[in-house]
């Protein structure tokens, strides 16, 4: 497969939310594989909302139900032969999508061979039984590397908008914090449902342990769980099933400060925004579908019959659910409750001298001030380095120069950690300031709370950042730009930074 020719690619995507996040990877491998081609997502209705904003997909193609029977399946087929691609990528493992791409007559067709389809295909990639062995992330990437396209390991991300986030921290404002969000439902069937009475339980001992709240989700068709876990709990409660979208659900998960769940679309949308997460396992095996990255639990009970991947329990007692109980699951959530605060600095222009791509110890010129920042440190801040190296992308800075300039920051000024991205400007990757991917994840690694913690740098992509994860942000001058309409104040240096945060902290206490 030929990385630099122009192709237009299809790509058949999968049904379900869960299994749609899980997917999200593959897609960015994909776009790195073509960079200039275009590419369409093929998708039902109920999902084609977490792909808004991704910027790995040019087109999103509604598999409607009107396409569903032999007539619509014929209009569909003509539509996608008239639109001319060059090639499909079956995520979907159904017959029907290997079907639709033959009768589309795109020339190349690539799967897993499986469900019966196996000529329909021109790329067959074997299949033995691989989703009972792998996370089902890793099977859409091994799908794509077993033709050729690199695939590397990576997380999903769901892409939001500020203005969405906005939304939500507006929509929640009159609850209060921390926030615990709850969806007690699981679309599968009852065997992945934990009961009503232990939801309700770990609500109001939160509420009573934190002096937080819960919002309990779910779709209409959960409303009767949501509405007997809501009248058990005694305070501090919002109750959503049935009244947001999918959109205003991932903004709204995205702004707890804690997540609970079972298995479900809900519990992968959650580690896919950066919100920690305890996931309750009964039948299903989180080994396959198991949230991934740092700041998350699985809670399951080690019985011999788990998991048993059914909708219902066969023997009628839910021995897998039964033994997971209240209190373990509370004392997990109060593990995941971000509670450390932060101050996160982005570094050429803050907090040393923009030599414009530094690559070299010649050019490496701390700011003086830098010594403040132990200030922070005593009042209990961690120091956070958020730096965008595009650099390395380009060929203009060696990788591992990157790392030892950071080393430089943690072994002599303080510094807890220092995180960077590699990537392209024109990559639109989750980990690109103004993205949240690097506060998200020394968020999940340090429990920090972005809402007690603050931004310091000379851009106004930094003042984004800050506004995208409900942190304060602080631009200093000492760099490119010298005001911005995002930045909560605008100060000379460093030093003055450490003492407005230190100010404002204790104002704020």
């Amino acid at each position: 497969m030929d990385a630099k020719s122009y192709h237009k690619i299809l790509v058949r995507g999968v049904n379900w939310i869960g299994d749609a996040v899980m997917t999200m990877p593959a897609l960015r491998a994909i776009r790195q594989a073509y960079p200039g081609s275009a590419m369409s997502l093929l998708v039902n209705p109920s999902v084609a909302p977490l792909f808004v904003r991704n910027p790995n997909i040019d087109e999103v193609i509604l598999y409607e139900d009107r396409f569903r029977k032999l007539l619509g399946k014929l209009r569909l087929v003509n539509t996608l032969r008239k639109m001319s691609f060059s090639e499909a990528i079956l995520l979907q493992n159904a017959f029907d999508a290997a079907l639709i791409s033959f009768l589309a007559r795109i020339p190349e067709r690539i799967g897993y061979d499986r469900d019966s389809r196996g000529y329909l295909l021109t790329k067959r990639v074997p299949f033995n039984n691989d989703d009972r062995k792998v996370h089902h992330i890793e099977y859409y990437l091994n799908l794509l590397e077993a033709v050729g396209i690199k695939a590397p390991h990576a997380y999903p991300w769901i892409y939001l908008s500020i203005e969405e986030r906005l939304w939500a921290r507006d929509r929640l404002s009159g609850l209060r914090r921390p926030l615990l969000g709850i969806n007690p439902g699981a679309t599968y069937g009852s065997a992945k449902r934990w009961f009503p009475e232990r939801f309700a339980d770990v609500a109001n001992w939160f509420t009573k342990d934190t002096g937080g709240s819960v919002v309990i989700f779910g779709s209409t068709k959960e409303l009767d769980i949501v509405q007997e876990i809501g009248k058990n709990i005694l305070e501090n409660k919002l109750l959503l099933a049935g009244k947001t979208s999918l959109r205003e659900l991932i903004s709204l998960i995205s702004e707890s400060d804690a997540f609970l769940s079972n298995d479900s679309g809900p519990m992968h949308v959650s580690y896919a925004v950066g919100t920690p997460l305890v996931a309750l396992f009964g039948s299903t095996d989180p080994r396959l579908t198991g949230p991934v990255g740092n700041g998350n639990v699985v809670v399951r009970s080690n019985v011999s019959c788990s998991p048993c991947f059914q909708r219902t329990c066969k023997k009628n007692d839910m021995q897998c659910m039964y033994g997971i109980t209240s209190d373990e699951v509370f004392l997990e959530v109060k593990k995941i409750l971000p509670t450390t605060k932060a101050v996160f600095f982005d570094r050429d222009g803050t907090l040393c001298k923009d030599s414009n791509y530094l690559s070299r110890w010649e050019d490496f010129e701390v700011f003086p001030e830098i010594t403040s920042l132990q200030l922070l440190k005593e009042q209990g801040f961690l120091l956070i380095g958020v730096s965008n190296q595009s650099g390395i992308f380009r060929g203009i800075i060696d990788e591992s120069f990157v790392k030892e300039v950071n080393k430089v920051f943690i072994r002599e000024y303080g510094f807890d950690d220092f995180y960077y991205c590699p990537h392209s400007p024109y990559d639109h990757c989750p980990c690109r300031k103004p993205e949240p991917g690097m506060v998200s994840w020394a968020r999940g690694k340090y429990k920090i709370n972005p809402r007690r913690s603050y931004v310091v740098g000379d851009k106004n992509e930094d003042m984004l950042l800050a506004k995208a994860v409900g942190a304060k942000s602080i631009l200093v001058t000492t760099g490119r730009d010298r005001d911005s309409i995002n930045a909560d104040f605008i100060v000379k240096n460093l030093t003055d930074a450490a003492r407005v945060i230190i100010s404002d902290a204790t104002n704020q206490s």
